[in-house]
C-alpha cells in the first residue's frame, strides 16, 4: 500500500511538471516579440543565424515537435540566453537559487523553533491570558504585510539604531569564494584568518531578512499547533489519563504531543513552499542576491527568457517541496495513508 501511494504521488508530480513545461513553452508565444528570440534569448540575428536557430529549435515544425525539442533542451540545461546579461539562464538559476534556499531554510528553522513551542504553550493555557496574548499576537503577525514589516524593521533597526545592515549578504570587506552558494557554508570552507569575523558579519546581514521572512510561517505554525493540540487534548484517551491524576505537563509530553505533531509536520513542509514565494519580496527589499530578486528585475527589464527560466525553476521547486511534504507526512501517519487510498 505504501508503494502504491508513493507511485500515485509520483504520477501526480509528473503530471504537474508536464503542465508546467507546457505553460513555460507557451510563454514564448504569449510574450511580446519574436517567439524564436524568446526561446533562444538572441534578440538580433542575421539571416544565417536565424536559419540556424530555426533548425535548432525546429521552428518550422509543428508545435508538438517544438515542445519535444524544448523539453530536451531543458533536460540538457539549455534554457536560452538572458536578454539583459547575455549569459545562460540556467547558469543564472544555478548561481542564485542557493541564496534563496539559504534564506528560506533559516526562516523555516526560526519558524519551527518559535512557532511549535509557542503553539503548545497556548494550548496548555487554553482560554487563559497566555493563550489570549499568543493568539492575539499571532493574528497581528499573520495579518501584517511582509513588505510593510520589512520597511518598518529597516527604519527602526537599520536607520534609527544602526544595529543591522540594510542590504546584502556580507560586507564588501570580505572576499568570500562562492564554493556552494550558501554564504555561511562558504565561509566555513574558505581558508583565511578572518573566518570568525566574516561569519558574524554574515549572520548580522542575515538577521533582518530572516525575521521578516519567518513572520508569516511562524504565526501559521503557532495557530496550527495550538488547534492540533486542542483537538488531541479533547480525545477520550486524554480525558482518561487526566482522570487517573496525570498533570498537565505529563498529558502534553507523554500523550498529546506525539499525536498532535503529525499534522504539524505536513504544515511545516507546506510552509517551506510558501517561503520560496515570500522570499521574492524579501529579496527585493533587502537586496538579497537570490532568484526572486533576479526574477523581479527580469520582469522590469522585459527579459523574457529569464522570466521563463525563473518561473520554471521556482514553480518546479514548489511542486517538489509540496509533494515531498505530503509523502513525509503520509509515511509517518498510516491513518492518513488509509484515508487517502483511492485518491490521486
Amino acid at each position: 500500500m505504501i508503494l502504491d501511494y508513493i507511485l500515485r504521488r509520483l504520477g501526480l508530480l509528473f503530471f504537474m511538471v508536464l503542465l508546467l513545461s507546457i505553460f513555460t513553452f507557451s510563454l514564448s508565444y504569449l510574450f511580446p516579440g519574436d517567439p524564436l528570440s524568446n526561446l533562444s534569448g538572441i534578440p538580433d540575428t542575421n539571416f544565417t543565424q536565424n536559419a540556424q536557430l530555426e533548425e535548432k529549435y525546429l521552428f518550422n515544425s509543428n508545435y508538438f515537435m517544438q515542445y519535444i525539442a524544448f523539453v530536451g533542451r531543458i533536460l540538457q540545461g539549455d534554457w536560452g540566453m538572458s536578454f539583459a546579461s547575455g549569459s545562460s539562464v540556467f547558469a543564472h538559476v544555478v548561481d542564485l537559487i542557493p541564496a534563496t534556499l539559504e534564506l528560506s531554510i533559516y526562516a523555516l528553522v526560526i519558524s519551527v523553533v518559535v512557532g511549535v513551542p509557542v503553539g503548545i504553550l497556548a494550548s496548555a493555557y487554553h482560554k487563559q491570558w497566555p493563550d489570549k496574548f499568543i493568539s492575539s499576537t499571532a493574528m497581528i503577525g499573520y495579518s501584517m504585510p511582509i513588505f510593510w514589516l520589512a520597511l518598518l524593521l529597516i527604519m527602526v533597526f537599520s536607520l534609527k539604531l544602526g544595529w543591522f545592515p540594510m542590504s546584502g549578504r556580507v560586507s564588501l570587506l570580505y572576499e568570500i569564494p562562492a564554493s556552494t552558494g550558501f554564504i555561511l557554508l562558504d565561509i566555513l570552507l574558505a581558508d583565511f584568518p578572518y573566518n570568525g569575523l566574516a561569519m558574524l558579519d554574515a549572520l548580522h546581514h542575515l538577521t533582518l531578512p530572516t525575521i521578516v521572512l519567518a513572520m508569516y510561517p511562524t504565526t501559521v505554525l503557532v495557530r496550527f499547533t495550538r488547534e492540533s493540540m486542542l483537538k488531541v487534548m479533547d480525545q477520550n484517551f486524554i480525558k482518561t489519563a487526566r482522570a487517573k491524576g496525570l498533570t498537565r505537563g505529563q498529558l502534553i509530553i507523554h500523550h498529546a504531543l506525539r499525536n498532535a505533531l503529525l499534522p504539524v509536520i505536513k504544515q511545516i513542509g507546506l510552509q517551506f513552499s510558501t517561503l520560496i514565494t515570500l522570499a521574492m519580496i524579501t529579496e527585493v527589499i533587502f537586496s538579497w542576491p537570490g532568484i526572486g530578486r533576479w526574477l523581479i528585475d527580469s520582469i522590469y527589464q522585459r527579459d523574457y527568457p529569464a522570466i521563463q527560466g525563473g518561473l520554471m525553476a521556482v514553480s518546479l521547486f514548489i511542486i517538489i517541496a509540496t509533494i515531498m511534504a505530503e509523502l513525509t507526512y503520509t509515511l509517518l501517519d498510516p491513518l492518513s495513508r488509509n484515508q487517502a487510498h483511492g485518491k490521486v
